[in-house]
């Protein structure tokens, strides 16, 4: 199908004003998750935590966790939390979010889950226009596209992180694609390694293996908000990470 044309983001991060014009001049909008904005590192004003907690905890919270001091990180915010209903207030705040987003979603989107996303609250947001996918595929445009959402288990402990055992159980059911689409890039040092927070993000080497066994053209994948390299070819598949439409707001184009 000639002039069919794709445009993808990830890392979506609370940005709604630039996700309701992600789909312009497209056919369909392909989204690599984490929507949930639960506190920005260029913006300490911004997200879930600095409306609970306000901007000088926010700024302590993320000089710990940039200097990789995680279990200082979490004291430090356990201590913020206590006597809060942790659960019930992250929910409302991302049910509030989610709300906003999936309403700014075009028709047709694809979309799967980043590793900060709650993937239990989808199914009551995604609309009739919104095909939501974890281990599956789609056909679009005359072209096959496998997805896999989430992260891989980190120090972070973010809301959608797997097993390795589980991570790859669902790269193997996706099969051979022609596009395969997912949160977390191949596990290359130069595609995991951001070059602001200098520190190599979790990649999974289940995915690389796909890349090499399956050759799909295209691996498309986020997370890595400053990658050292944005776009190499492994044998016959570009792989590109889309960018960090949050801070972007520009979506990346597959045309064909």
């Amino acid at each position: 199908m000639p002039g069919f044309r794709v445009n993808v983001v990830s890392d979506v991060h609370g940005n709604t004003k630039d996700l309701a014009r992600a789909g312009e001049g497209a056919d369909a909008l392909v989204c690599l998750g984490d929507l949930v904005l639960f506190l920005d590192y260029a913006d300490h004003t911004r997200g879930i935590f600095p409306d609970l907690f306000g901007e000088e905890n926010t700024d302590r919270l993320v000089e710990l966790r940039t200097a990789r001091r995680f279990d200082e990180a979490r004291d430090f915010g356990a201590r913020l939390w206590a006597g809060v209903d942790r659960g019930t207030a992250i929910e409302k705040a991302v049910r509030k979010q989610y709300a906003e987003m999936f309403a700014a979603f075009p028709t047709p989107t694809y979309a799967t889950y980043g590793n900060v996303d709650i993937p239990t609250l989808w199914p009551e947001y995604a609309g009739p226009g919104t095909t939501v996918l974890d281990g599956g595929r789609a056909e679009i445009g005359g072209r096959v596209f496998g997805f896999v959402g989430g992260g891989l288990r980190t120090p972070m402990r973010t809301p959608y992180e797997i097993s390795d055992e589980e991570y790859a159980a669902k790269i193997e059911a996706v099969g051979e694609v022609d596009v395969l689409c997912t949160h977390i890039p191949p596990d290359v040092p130069e595609l995991v390694y951001d070059t602001v927070a200098r520190r190599f993000e979790r990649g999974s080497r289940a995915l690389l293996a796909a890349i090499h066994k399956t050759r799909p053209r295209y691996a498309l994948f986020g997370h890595v908000h400053q990658p050292l390299t944005r776009r190499m070819r492994i044998g016959a598949t570009e792989c590109v990470n889309v960018g960090h439409f949050a801070s972007s707001g520009r979506p990346w184009a597959l045309e064909w």
